[in-house]
C-alpha cells in the first residue's frame, strides 16, 4: 500500500529517533579552554585530593591507594616542542587511568631551574649592554637568571595546562625555590658527612665554549669531521725495559745480557702512532702497544715522487695495519718491505723520543723520552697497533698512570678553559682548539679553531709526520652550544662510586654502584624491559660522578677545604655538621644567594672555626644533581608527596638513561640506601612523517600550539595514544588527518549513545539475566573489554588500550550491534526489547566515557555533562565502574560467533545484489542461507532476518546450488538472494505480507501496536 506525504510525516513523527544536542562537529579548539576554565573553577584536582583524605580517613568507605608520578622537570628556558606533549601528555594518561581506577593518584609539575641555558641568556642580555657578567655582583646577576626561569615556568605552565594535563599547577615544584636549594644543599652535604665526595684532577669532557666540565648527561654524539695524522716518534735506544726499576737500560746493559737479541737495527727506526685529535699530540708523554699483537720492523725501498718518507726509512707497526698504514703514505706494494718480527720484549727495550724534541725555538718542553709500554686498551682493529697517550686529555691513558702511580710525570696543563694553549706553549700559545663562535662557512667544521692545524703544520715541519688525512666519526658535543667538547684535566668533585657509603643503608650494598645495580633488578620495573639493561649497563661502566661546575647559576658545593692541605689528607675537607646546619637555615630562608653574600664564609663558620684556614668552595653543582634529588624535597617533604618517599613512577624519554633516570639513581643510592622510584616507563623521541628527525632548517617541525589551534588538544592526545611510545614515534599533517578521522568516528558512536538515551530513567532499566541473547553478548564483549582496558591501563599500554576500545566502539557496535537494534530503538513501542537495548546503552556510555576519559579529556567531558550537566558534574570526578564477572559468558560468545560469521556470508550477498542495483536497501532482500543442520538449530534460536536487516530470511540444512554466494573462510554457509514479498511498511520500512492491514494504514504488525 502507498501512503501520502502527510501520513509519511505522521509516521515518522511517531519513530524513537534520537534526540540529542552534542554537535556532530567538534569544535575543540574555541570550545577546550571553557573546559579548562571550568575545571579550575572546581577544582578537579583539589576535589579529587579531598576524595582521597576521606578515603584515607574511612569516611567515604572507600580505600584508595597512593599512586605518586613524579614529574622530570623540564627546562624553564622555551616554548614546548612536541617532545614535551608527548611526554606530558603520556604522564597525564597515566595518573587519569590510575585514579580512575580506584587510586589516589597524584601529580606535581616541577622544573629544572639553574644552570648553564639560563646563564648564557642573562649573559647574552649583558653584552648586548656592553656589560661583562664578571663585573656584575654575582647576587643580582643570580637574581636575573631567577627572574628568568620565573617567565618560562608561567609561560610553560599556560602550554602545559592547555593541553588538558591535570595536576597541582598553583603549587609546582621549583628547583629554585629556597626550600628545594636547601634540600639540594642537605642532600650534597650528605655525600660530603658519608666519605663519598672527593676532590680529584682528572680528564672530563670539558666544552671550552662553555668553559665548563659536562656530565655524559651533558653531552650528544654527532658526526665530526677531524683531522687526523700519523705521527712518526724517534726511536733513540733500544736497550731492555726493567719492571722492577721502571728505568730503561741502556743497550750497551742490553748486549751484555745473553737473553736479550742485539736490537741496535731498530735505533733510528719510528714507532707510528694514529690519532683524529692532533691537538693533544703537544701533551703526549708515551706510547703503549699491545703485548699480544704481531709487530714488524718495516723498510722504506721506493718512494713516490711527492711523499713524506725517504727511502731507507723504517717503521715499526702492527702487521695487520701495516698495508693500510703504508697506503695512507701513498707508499704502493713494492715501495716497501718487511725486514723482521718485532716481538714484545724488544718492544719492551726501547726509548723514543717526542717528534717535536729538540726543535728549534720549542725551549726544551719536549726533550724527556717518552715512556713506552703495554696496555690493555691497545688494539689493532684501526691505526697502527701503537696509542700515544696524553693522560690529560684522555680517561684510559689517565687510569693506567694513576694505577701505575705516575701520574705526576704524564699530566699537562696546556690547555686552558677556554679551550686555547697556555701563553707560554712553544710554537702553540694562545691557539685556540675551538673557535669561541661558530664560522657558518665552514660547511664541515664550523667549530675548528687554528690548533689542529698548527700543530700539523709545525709536525710537517719538522719531518714528523708520516700521513695527514680527514674522518667523518661520532664525536661528543654539548647538548646546548652543539659546540665539540674536549677531554681535559682540571680538578673536580666527584661523588665516588665505589667507595663504602658511610650511613649503614646496606640493603642493596655498601657501595652507590652496587645499590643502583641491585635496585634495577630488585626494587624497579621497567616499561619496556630494555629500559633496565640500558640503565645497568651505564651505571656498571661508569667512571665517577663529576658534581661540580664552573658557573655561577645553581646551588653552590656548599662545603670549605683547609688551606695548603691536599685533597689527598684527611682533614683537606671540613666536616662539621653545626657548620652544615648553619647554611641550611640560611638557604631555607634566604635561598641559595646566601652563599655569594658578604661576610659569608664567616657566617657559616661562626665561632667553631678559624675562618683563616679554610676557604670557601665556589663551584656549583651539576644540574642534574639538582634533578636528581627531586625526590628529597618533592616525594619525601611535601605533604602530598609520596607516604614512603618513593615515586611508583619515572617517566620520561630514552635520553634520560644517561640524564635524569641516571642521575636520581645515583643520587637516592646516596643518600637513602636505594633507588627513589619503584617503576621506570621510557618513551622514544618523535619524528617528522618520513621518520626523520625534526629541524627547523628542515622546516619539518610540529609545535604543539599550532596542532592545538588547528584541531585541539584532543587530536594531539589521541596521536599519543594511537602510537607504541616505546620506539620512535611519527607525526605529520597526514598522521594528524588520520587520527582526526578516529575522532570523528568515535565522536559519531558517543553521539548515538548520547540521542538513544534522550529520556532513559531508572524504570526503563532490565536486569541482565532478562535480556535478550544479542545483549547478554554485548555484556560479555564488555565484560571483556574491562579486563583488557584495566590491564592495559595498569601496565601502561596505552596504544592497546585504545585499539581495543576503538575496534570494540567502531566494529561490535556502530558497525554490528548499534546497526542491528537501531529498528528496535526506532520502531519499537515500549517492549522488553527496547528496554534491553537501552539500559545496554546505558552500560555503554559509563564504561566508554570513563574507559576514554584519560585520553580524550576534553570530549569525554563534554559527553558526561550532555547526560549529566551540574555544576560540579565532571567524568574526571568518577571512576571506571565495576564490571560484574558474572557477564563474562563463553559458551554464548561462541554461540554468536558462529552467528556472525553466518552473517558475514549474508552480507556479502546483499553487497553484490547493491552493487547490481537489484536492491537499494537491505530489508528489500529476503536470501535463502544454507548451513549445516547443527547451525541451522543456532540460527532457529534467534530472530535472523533482523541481525542480517533484512525483511525476511530462510535458513535450510539443504545441499546449496552450485551458484550459491560463498565466501572462501566461512566453510558450509552458502546464500541465494532473494527478494521480500509484500508492501513496505511506511515506518519501520520493512516489506512484510501483512502490511495494510491494520488499523493504522500502511504499517506491519509491529508498528501497528506500537503506534496504539
Amino acid at each position: 500500500m502507498c501512503a501520502d506525504t502527510p501520513q509519511t510525516v505522521e509516521y515518522k513523527d511517531t519513530l524513537n529517533l534520537p534526540r540529542t544536542d552534542f554537535p556532530m562537529r567538534a569544535g575543540l579548539p574555541q570550545r577546550e579552554p571553557d573546559w579548562l576554565a571550568r575545571w579550575a573553577e572546581i577544582g578537579i584536582y583539589d576535589r579529587l585530593r579531598e576524595k582521597a583524605a576521606l578515603a584515607r580517613t574511612g569516611e567515604n568507605n572507600e580505600v584508595r591507594q597512593p599512586f605518586t608520578l613524579h614529574d622530570g622537570p623540564p627546562y624553564a628556558n622555551g616554548h614546548l616542542h612536541i617532545g614535551h606533549a608527548l611526554n606530558k601528555i603520556l604522564k597525564d594518561m597515566v595518573v587519569r587511568s590510575q585514579q580512575m581506577m580506584g587510586r589516589d593518584a597524584r601529580y606535581i609539575p616541577g622544573w629544572d631551574c639553574h644552570g648553564l641555558p639560563i646563564e648564557w641568556k642573562i649573559e647574552e642580555q649583558y653584552r648586548a649592554k656592553g656589560l661583562d657578567k664578571d663585573d656584575v655582583d654575582v647576587v643580582a646577576f643570580r637574581q636575573e637568571c631567577r627572574k628568568f626561569a620565573e617567565g618560562w615556568v608561567d609561560i610553560q605552565r599556560e602550554e602545559f595546562k592547555r593541553l588538558g594535563v591535570s595536576g597541582n599547577w598553583d603549587d609546582p615544584y621549583l628547583t629554585m625555590k629556597f626550600h628545594a636549594e636547601r634540600v639540594i644543599a642537605e642532600e650534597f652535604q650528605k655525600f660530603l658527612m658519608n666519605g663519598t665526595l672527593y676532590q680529584g684532577s682528572k680528564p672530563v669532557m670539558w666544552s671550552p665554549v662553555e668553559q665548563t666540565a659536562l656530565a655524559e648527561a651533558e653531552v650528544e654524539y654527532h658526526d665530526k669531521e677531524s683531522f687526523t695524522i700519523w705521527v712518526k716518534f724517534p726511536v733513540v735506544d733500544a736497550g731492555y725495559y726493567s719492571e722492577d726499576t721502571i728505568k730503561f737500560q741502556s743497550v750497551s746493559d742490553a748486549l751484555e745480557n745473553p737473553i736479550r737479541p742485539k736490537m741496535s737495527d731498530l735505533v733510528g727506526a719510528f714507532v707510528v702512532i694514529w690519532t683524529t685529535t692532533p691537538w693533544t699530540i703537544p701533551s703526549n708523554k708515551a706510547v703503549v702497544y699491545g703485548a699480544n699483537y704481531a709487530y714488524g720492523l718495516y723498510e722504506v725501498v721506493d718512494t713516490p715522487e711527492e711523499s713524506w718518507v725517504s727511502k731507507g726509512d723504517r717503521f715499526l707497526l702492527a702487521d695487520k695495519l701495516a698495508g693500510g698504514v703504508m697506503a695512507k703514505a701513498r707508499l704502493e706494494e713494492g715501495m716497501w718491505r718487511r725486514v723482521r718480527d718485532v716481538p714484545a720484549d724488544e718492544l719492551a727495550g726501547l726509548s723514543l723520543k717526542h717528534p717535536l724534541a729538540g726543535a728549534e725555538g720549542s725551549n726544551g718542553e719536549w726533550d724527556d723520552l717518552r715512556d713506552f709500554r703495554a696496555a690493555d686498551f691497545v688494539t689493532d682493529e684501526e691505526g697502527t697497533g701503537f696509542v700515544h697517550c696524553a693522560p690529560s686529555h684522555g680517561m684510559e691513558e689517565f687510569e693506567l698512570y694513576r694505577d701505575l702511580g705516575m701520574l705526576e710525570q704524564v699530566i699537562t696543563y696546556n690547555v686552558m678553559e677556554d679551550g686555547r694553549f697556555r701563553d707560554d706553549l712553544p710554537f702553540f700559545g694562545g691557539k685556540a682548539i675551538l673557535r669561541d663562535k661558530l664560522n657558518k662557512k665552514n660547511k664541515t667544521n664550523p667549530w675548528e679553531g687554528d690548533a689542529n692545524a698548527a700543530v700539523i703544520a709545525k709536525l710537517v715541519e719538522v719531518g714528523g709526520l708520516l700521513a695527514r688525512g680527514v674522518i667523518k666519526h661520532s664525536y661528543p658535543h654539548s647538548w646546548r652550544s652543539k659546540a665539540p667538547v674536549i677531554f681535559r684535566n682540571t680538578p673536580q668533585w666527584f661523588a665516588a662510586i665505589d667507595r663504602p657509603v658511610g650511613d649503614g643503608q646496606d640493603t642493596y650494598g655498601t657501595t652507590i654502584r652496587e645499590r643502583a645495580l641491585r635496585s634495577i633488578d630488585e626494587l624497579v620495573t621497567w616499561t619496556p624491559q630494555t629500559g633496565r639493561n640500558r640503565l645497568y649497563s651505564m651505571i656498571e661502566a661508569r667512571p665517577d660522578w663529576v658534581l661540580s661546575r664552573q658557573r655561577a647559576w645553581g646551588v653552590p658545593l656548599t662545603c670549605f677545604v683547609k688551606v695548603g692541605a691536599s685533597p689527598l689528607d684527611d682533614d683537606y675537607l671540613l666536616r662539621n655538621p653545626e657548620v652544615n646546619a648553619r647554611i641550611l637555615a640560611a638557604f631555607e630562608e634566604e635561598g641559595a644567594d646566601a652563599w655569594y653574600k658578604p661576610g659569608a664564609k664567616e657566617r657559616f663558620l661562626g665561632n667553631d672555626v678559624d675562618a683563616s684556614q679554610y676557604n670557601q668552595v665556589f663551584d656549583i653543582l651539576d644540574v642534574w644533581f639538582d634533578s636528581g634529588s627531586t625526590h628529597a624535597f618533592v616525594l619525601r617533604d611535601r605533604e602530598d608527596g609520596s607516604e614512603d618517599g618513593m615515586a611508583d613512577l619515572y617517566l620520561e624519554g630514552t635520553d634520560q638513561h644517561r640524564g635524569w633516570f641516571h642521575s636520581s639513581m645515583l643520587q637516592s643510592c646516596g643518600t637513602n640506601g636505594r633507588a627513589p622510584y619503584r617503576g621506570v616507563l621510557t618513551h622514544g623521541f618523535t619524528l617528522d612523517e618520513k621518520g626523520m628527525k625534526m629541524s627547523k632548517s628542515l622546516g619539518n617541525t610540529i609545535v604543539p600550539e599550532t596542532v592545538v589551534k588547528q584541531y585541539g588538544a584532543d587530536i594531539l592526545r589521541l596521536w599519543v595514544a594511537q602510537t607504541d611510545y616505546t620506539a620512535d614515534q611519527r607525526i605529520g599533517p597526514e598522521i594528524l588527518k588520520g587520527t582526526a578521522d578516529s575522532y570523528r568516528r568515535l565522536r559519531n558512536t558517543m553521539r548515538y549513545l548520547l540521542g538513544s538515551l534522550s529520556d532513559f530513567t531508572e524504570a526503563d532499566r532490565v536486569a541482565p539475566e532478562a535480556m535478550p541473547e544479542l545483549e547478554q553478548w554485548v555484556l560479555h564483549r564488555l565484560a571483556e573489554l574491562d579486563q583488557t582496558v584495566r590491564k592495559g591501563y595498569q601496565a601502561y599500554d596505552f596504544q592497546g588500550v585504545f585499539q581495543a576500545v576503538f575496534t570494540f566502539a567502531t566494529v561490535d557496535l556502530s558497525a554490528y550491534y548499534f546497526d542491528i537494534r537501531k529498528d528496535a530503538l526506532y520502531c519499537d513501542g515500549d517492549t522488553p526489547r527496547r528496554r534491553a537495548a537501552r539500559t545496554v546503552l546505558d552500560i555503554l556510555f559509563h564504561r566508554l566515557t570513563t574507559w576514554l576519559a584519560p585520553v580524550l579529556v576534553f570530549t569525554m567531558e563534554e559527553v558526561w555533562l550532555e547526560r549529566f550537566p551540574g555544576e560540579t558534574s565532571s567524568v574526571h570526578l568518577v571512576d571506571i565502574p565495576e564490571t560484574p564477572a558474572e557477564w563474562l559468558n563463553p559458551t554464548l560468545a561462541a554461540k554468536w560467533t558462529a552467528i556472525r560469521k553466518v552473517r558475514r556470508v549474508v552480507n556479502g550477498a546483499l553487497e553484490i545484489a547493491r552493487r547490481d542495483k537489484v536492491i537499494g536497501a537491505s530489508l528489500e532482500a529476503a536470501p535463502t542461507v544454507y548451513v549445516t543442520p547443527e547451525v541451522a538449530d543456532i540460527l532457529g534460536t534467534v530472530a535472523f532476518e533482523d541481525l542480517c536487516i533484512t525483511s525476511g530470511i530462510h535458513v535450510t540444512s539443504e545441499p546449496a546450488p552450485a551458484d550459491a554466494f560463498r565466501i572462501e573462510d566461512v566453510a558450509d554457509v552458502a546464500v541465494v538472494f532473494g527478494m521480500a514479498e509484500g508492501e513496505k511498511c511506511q515506518r519501520c520500512w520493512k516489506i512484510l505480507p501483512d502490511v495494510g492491514t491494520h488499523s493504522h494504514p500502511g504499517t506491519c504488525a509491529r508498528c501497528d501496536a506500537a503506534m496504539a
